[in-house]
């Protein structure tokens, strides 16, 4: 997959309680949202095509999490990513079409005083990951094989397996199928520069209007663990997204100590080294 053709895009606030363990509900208090269970908006963490400006900077990795300056916190976000194909009409986005679903991690610094969310999500390369495995979407609609997916993720630290994110359903999003997909082509064409959300509609232009977006819909809750534990150098960023009825949790911990292989159907497993 050439990922550097697809325009990375996140929801952010797309699963209920996430936002305020990670210390970023308050940076959308000053946004009008018509419906409280919303997700908060859309940002960008890549956008394709030349320049200087750092959203033109490849973050993805399917094995590495570089961290940035000592002096900031970076967390893991497990989060489902999906490969979606864009259909445009007179340069307005009218359909976003789910493919494939991957395990994603929207590693971010927690850094106070970000104008924009993207400036916490890409800051160079090998700050983001995807998981080379992911699982065919065979509709996406309840029904559908994302009805029985599962997100997990871990952190190993010399040598321990710690859960980070509570293990969850992908159900549990707030907005999913077609009603996350409507509000999706309604960011992409509407979503004006407020606070610290972007116009999409700009990025998209400038970068030529890709017919594919991977879009992570959104990070989990933490345990205690993730809530207050930074990445360090040396350790292991695991997110597994896992169809419950074929593998369960016990099963999913094995792969993430690397003590089990991953089945070859109906798992996506993201392992990063952090350097």
């Amino acid at each position: 997959m050439d990922w550097e053709r697809v325009i990375g895009l996140g929801v952010a606030g797309n699963f209920t309680g996430h936002l305020e363990q990670a210390g970023e509900a308050d940076d959308f208090k000053d946004l009008v949202i018509e419906d409280a269970n919303a997700p908060k908006g859309v940002f960008p963490f890549y956008v394709p095509g030349q320049g200087d400006h750092f959203l033109h900077t490849f973050p993805i990795s399917s094995d590495t999490i570089r961290l940035g300056s000592d002096d900031e916190k970076h967390q893991i976000e497990p989060e489902v990513s999906l490969l979606c194909d864009l259909a445009y009409e007179d340069e307005r986005v009218v359909a976003v079409t789910p493919r494939r679903a991957m395990a994603h991690n929207d590693c971010s610094i927690r850094r106070e005083g970000a104008r924009k969310i993207s400036e916490k999500k890409n800051w160079g390369p090998d700050t983001k990951g995807t998981s080379l495995s992911s699982i065919e979407i065979d509709r996406f609609e309840a029904g559908g094989i994302l009805d029985h997916c599962r997100i997990a993720s871990f952190l190993l630290r010399d040598g321990e397996l710690h859960d980070y994110g509570v293990d969850s359903p992908a159900s549990n999003y707030s907005y999913m199928y077609g009603r996350l997909l409507d509000w999706l082509v309604s960011r992409l064409n509407d979503q004006v520069e407020e606070g610290p959300l972007e116009n999409l509609s700009d990025w998209l232009q400038i970068s030529g209007r890709p017919t594919q977006a991977l879009i992570s819909i959104g990070a989990t809750r933490y345990t205690d663990f993730g809530e207050t534990t930074f990445l360090e150098r040396g350790d292991k960023s695991i997110v597994i997204v896992y169809d419950g009825r074929t593998i369960d949790a016990e099963a999913v911990r094995a792969i993430a100590r690397g003590d089990a292989e991953a089945p070859s159907e109906g798992i996506a497993v993201l392992r990063q080294n952090v350097i």
